[in-house]
């Protein structure tokens, strides 16, 4: 499962089924049958209830978190909700530089860990990827940082609000 928002709109997705190019994916509480394919980069086309449909999305960031689509003369803000940071906006503000520790707010697991201890990381760069509730989520430092510990490995599975990679302090 994962959250979207739409102009300011919050919605939450999740692909229910996967069968090749069809899917079952459940949007808020209304489920949907597609087809769908990608005929080029960026362009996808679905197919519902006998209805072609067809969206151009346009990466607006580097980290393909915003995004801006259109089909036919409408258009759309997208962006892909980040579980951490809506957590640290809801523990701190804003402003938060991620305290001196990464955690995840939901229990999952470790799917890969791209920082060892002594590395020395700038804002912006991925240090750990987790799964849950079937989505992969990246979690970033948001300020330089340099890496004190790695709490825990590739494939263990983590409890919410567990510390999983620890700073040195500032």
């Amino acid at each position: 499962m994962f959250e979207i928002s739409i102009n300011d709109n919050e919605y939450k997705i999740e692909i229910l089924e996967r069968n090749g190019d069809k899917l079952k994916v459940s949007i808020g509480d209304r489920i949907y049958d597609l087809d769908v394919i990608e005929p080029e980069p960026g362009v996808f086309s679905f197919l519902y209830k006998g209805k072609s449909l067809e969206y151009n999305f346009f990466a607006k960031e580097e980290d393909n978190k915003k995004y801006n689509v259109t089909s036919g003369d409408k258009s759309w803000e997208v962006e892909i909700i980040d579980p951490q940071r809506r957590y640290r906006k809801n523990r701190a503000g804003d402003d938060d530089d991620g305290g001196n520790f990464i955690s995840t707010p939901m229990p999952g697991q470790v799917v890969k860990i791209l920082v060892e201890e002594g590395d020395e990381v700038p804002a912006g760069t991925t240090v750990i990827i987790i799964s849950a509730m079937k989505m992969e989520s990246e979690y970033k430092v948001v300020v330089d940082r340099k890496i004190k510990e790695v709490l825990v490995k590739e494939g263990d599975s983590i409890d919410g609000d567990q510390p999983l990679i620890t700073f040195e302090e500032e």
